[in-house]
């Protein structure tokens, strides 16, 4: 049965990775203007690039700080439920927070697709709370 505080988790973890997605994309902006001719040179120019800019580098570090969340929320949840609503979840706030920031919505597909992302979760979520008690009697009265 899945507990407040794993969805807490869930829902931490999306915020951290979809509201820093849009920043990370801005701050990146750039980087295809950075030019070497040897590969190591360019991969060093490109990290350089990224990680002396602090408009990268602190949501960078609010997105890496989701993925300790996550992997903490995944030793404590099914699997099943952690991962589609993490990754559903974050794509929502993503999207709002890339509105919030100016950036396109995508008219009604997108707001279709948020409708139909909200409602796979809420599925989700109703069965695994009302559900996992009732599978288990299931398997158990099969296996008599």
């Amino acid at each position: 049965m899945v507990t407040i505080a794993e969805l807490l988790g869930l829902l931490l973890v999306s915020l951290l990775w979809g509201c820093t997605n849009p920043f990370l994309k801005r701050a990146a902006e750039g980087i295809e203007h950075v030019r070497h001719t040897n590969r190591v040179w360019q991969l060093l120019a490109e990290a350089k690039f990224l990680f002396l800019n602090l408009k990268y580098l602190v949501p960078f570090l609010l997105n890496q700080s989701g993925s300790l969340v996550y992997y903490y929320t995944l030793s404590t949840t099914e699997l099943s439920l952690a991962v589609p609503v993490a990754n559903a979840l974050t794509f929502l706030c993503t999207l709002f927070t890339g509105k919030l920031l100016g950036e396109e919505f995508g008219g009604k597909q997108a707001v279709a697709g948020m409708f139909l992302t909200t409602a796979g979760i809420t599925l989700c979520v109703v069965s695994s709370v009302d559900g996992s008690h009732a599978g288990t009697q299931n398997i158990t009265a099969a296996a008599r």
